[in-house]
């Protein structure tokens, strides 16, 4: 069963970005419109039940798949919430223009943390994502940006060569990576910066190799148990959690996580069933797959 417990979170925000960060799912309504009021919600709640902070416009939240508009449109509400300084805003954006602009827009509303990712699609290597990074910061001097590493969406793949070049150029601003290709998570040492692996499979061994925490799409539905195996190791605790932690997230990445992710949550409130095109929640075959292999570790609703 999961047991979800309430954090304290009236604690100090370290400028080191880490622990436990969950990469919020977007809530649609029948429409297929973001519901702002239930993505806001379900964020919030992800703080509640042990994540240190949440990235929004993520992937899993189906960043590339959304209106600017309804971007915006939730970063105004976003900019009211009693957790507003634990949000990463993600762009999600293969111009560099609307990213340029997008930071501005969510820096007016105080936001200052932001997860970046290569542009997508076309092809080009460390010269042209250090000039793509220059041209964001130049322009936004006083942000915070977590580099985000995953070749299997965008094509790219940072080396720890071309994070130690952006790193030594702009050290005031680009302060982590969320390592989502695990090429990074194990030999990158960089002083006062956050190394976060992308999946709860990595934490345990990141944490003993001097990482900061996880930005993980499963911690959607993890958040307490993720959020245990951290605080046992840093109180130098017997781990209790990790090997079931590890076991869902297997379970999950034998599917399309965010469509897993949803179908899941699905059988709790409907409404997570709404999910954008050419996304789908899974068919009944894997749906009942899924629940029966969660239910064979005691992973439930």
């Amino acid at each position: 069963m999961i047991f979800f417990l309430i954090y304290n979170t009236n604690i100090n925000i370290m400028e080191k970005i880490r622990g436990i960060y969950a990469a919020s799912m977007s809530i649609l309504d029948e429409n297929l419109a973001l519901d702002v009021k239930k993505t806001i919600k379900h964020a919030e709640n992800l703080i509640d039940t042990g994540c240190h902070g949440v990235a929004i416009f993520g992937s899993t939240g189906q960043a590339q798949l959304l209106s600017v508009s309804e971007k915006i449109s939730l970063l105004n509400d976003l900019s009211k919430s009693k957790y507003k300084d634990y949000y990463l805003i993600g762009t999600g954006f293969n111009s560099l223009t609307e990213t340029i602009n997008f930071i501005s827009i969510s820096k007016s509303l105080g936001f200052t943390k932001y997860l970046i990712m290569p542009p997508a699609y076309y092809k080009y290597g460390h010269e042209e994502v250090f000039n793509f990074y220059s041209k964001i910061i130049n322009t936004h001097k006083d942000i915070k940006i977590i580099l985000y590493n995953f070749e299997k969406l965008c094509g790219y793949k940072f080396s720890p060569e071309s994070v130690q070049k952006i790193v030594s150029k702009f050290p005031s601003q680009v302060v982590g990576v969320k390592d989502s290709s695990y090429n990074l998570f194990e030999s990158l040492k960089i002083d006062g910066f956050s190394l976060l692996p992308g999946s709860e499979s990595k934490l345990l061994k990141g944490l003993e190799l001097g990482c900061s925490g996880i930005i993980t799409a499963t911690c959607n539905v993890t958040s307490s148990m993720a959020r245990k195996v951290f605080d046992d190791f840093h109180n130098k605790k017997e781990q209790t959690e990790n090997e079931k932690l590890c076991k869902v997230r297997a379970i999950f990445d034998q599917y399309n996580l965010i469509s897993a992710l949803h179908t899941f949550l699905g059988k709790r409130e409907s409404f997570y069933n709404n999910i954008l095109p050419p996304l789908s929640i899974l068919n009944e075959e894997k749906k009942e797959k899924l629940i029966l292999e969660l239910n064979s570790i005691d992973f439930k609703l």
